[in-house]
């Protein structure tokens, strides 16, 4: 069965409706999330029910970490956003309905190995890597600058990884090299071969950094993955951000640039 690979839609409901919508227009029915639902967006509670209806699992992003817990390390603009985002989640008047998403955010996964039926490569995904699920950065320009790096990452997949975190889609492979989506072939079409290990980036839904702003996803196929671009209302989304005195304005302006 084809699977939907969503990740960090960052609180962007414009975008990750029309994400959805174009999954459900291929026909797939599967769909898991990669983490980072809120953060950053100004409509974080949307975001959440979509996901908690629409996918048969998520995982703990860093900024959903940060928004349940503490938001540590992180820049003075996505601090704030943190914060903003969790008095939205307290706000909520029905106390029901608060709980109920609280929840939802608590029972995020941290990691998850899934085994096709066939018992070949199976499939580790993670927010960031295997090595620091949640807050571990794997870059494009880490396999010339850091290769003990993606060596110690490949190190810990017997197949496939599935990654988000950094904003831009491609495929890793343990040469080690990068590949993004306009350089593997055939319609944004990564074919696995037969013993490969491979970390697959699926971009992001509602915050793209890859200087294309139209929102990012992928497939996975048994016999290798496909990238998606889907357009939507940069606009929508960017005045809400303008419109809210917490939310950087930059995190408005960069919707436009894909960065």
């Amino acid at each position: 069965m084809p699977t939907a690979l969503i990740s960090d839609i960052h609180g962007n409901a414009a975008a990750l409706r029309a994400v959805l919508a174009d999954i459900e227009g291929r026909g797939i029915t599967r769909i898991v999330c990669l983490g980072d639902i809120i953060g950053y967006g100004p409509e974080p509670l949307e975001c959440v029910d979509l996901v908690a209806q629409k996918c048969e699992w998520s995982l703990m992003g860093n900024h959903d970490f940060g928004v349940l817990y503490e938001p540590t390390n992180f820049n003075p603009g996505a601090e704030a956003a943190a914060y903003w985002t969790r008095e939205q989640f307290d706000s909520v008047p029905d106390p029901a309905l608060k709980t109920k998403r609280y929840e939802f955010l608590g029972r995020l996964r941290v990691r998850v190995l899934e085994t096709p039926p066939d018992g070949k490569r199976p499939i580790l995904a993670v927010h960031g890597s295997p090595r620091r699920p949640i807050n571990e950065y794997i870059f494009p320009d880490d396999t010339v600058n850091a290769p003990d790096k993606l060596k110690g990452v490949f190190d810990m997949i017997d197949g496939i990884a599935v990654v988000g975190h950094t904003h831009v889609p491609g495929v890793f492979t343990s040469e080690p090299d990068f590949y993004p989506p306009d350089e593997i072939g055939k319609d944004g079409t990564y074919e696995f071969s037969a013993k490969e290990k491979a970390v697959i980036n699926v971009g992001s839904v509602g915050q793209p950094r890859d200087h294309d702003p139209r929102a990012s996803y992928a497939v996975l196929y048994p016999e290798g993955v496909r990238f998606f671009r889907v357009a939507y209302n940069i606009d929508a989304t960017a005045e809400k951000i303008r419109a809210i005195p917490e939310l950087n304005d930059w995190l408005a302006e960069r919707l436009y640039e894909g960065r």
